[in-house]
């Protein structure tokens, strides 16, 4: 089964890829020739993220999925949420917006946030969501050089080490994205099998 991720996100891909059984193929936005910024106006994830899947079915006729995650910080409201690749302004720079967040944290108590990712998949006419939420909270430097985006900052419940610091594999395991997955691959798996 062929299938596209909309995304050029290579840390992305790479990360998803992994989960995926071998039966499933994933094709890039790129390996499409889809080369256009995909437009990104909901006012939520899952808005986003069906947004991003309905472009690729109806522009391209392909089963697609495609995924949209914020970071939701309770002391400032859920932000930025939704805006989280751009917190810091549309060059969608992860420094930038990783320096913002933590200079809005300052004097900030709570500290508690949560990563969110929904996945949109348009399978044969039909379109499913599937969601992974993980808790934890907002610390006060960057650590580690692994992983993406708010990585550096984060650190889910339970877990002494941010995701920066955890590996591509033991981050897939617990990450909002990986759970995210794993929902879609348990439904994937029923066309596989």
């Amino acid at each position: 089964m062929k299938l596209v991720f909309a995304s050029n996100n290579k840390n992305k891909i790479k990360e998803i890829a992994l989960l995926l059984p071998n039966e499933i193929e994933i094709l890039s936005l790129e390996d499409i020739g889809c080369f256009e910024e995909i437009p990104e106006t909901a006012e939520t994830i899952e808005g986003n993220a069906i947004i991003k899947a309905n472009y690729i079915t109806e522009k391209f006729g392909y089963n697609c999925f495609a995924d949209d995650t914020g970071l939701e910080v309770d002391a400032l409201n859920g932000e930025p949420g939704v805006y989280s690749a751009r917190y810091a302004g549309e060059q969608k720079n992860a420094n930038d917006n990783m320096d913002k967040l933590l200079f809005d944290l300052r004097y900030k108590v709570n500290r508690k946030a949560n990563f969110k990712t929904v996945i949109c998949l348009n399978l044969n006419g039909a379109q499913h969501l599937f969601t992974g939420v993980i808790n934890g909270k907002i610390i006060e430097e960057k650590i580690g050089t692994n992983g993406f985006g708010y990585d550096p900052i984060f650190a889910a419940d339970g877990y002494e080490k941010t995701f920066a610091e955890l590996s591509l594999e033991e981050k897939a395991v617990i990450s909002h994205r990986g759970l995210a997955v794993k929902q879609l691959i348990e439904f994937l798996n029923k066309f596989t099998i």
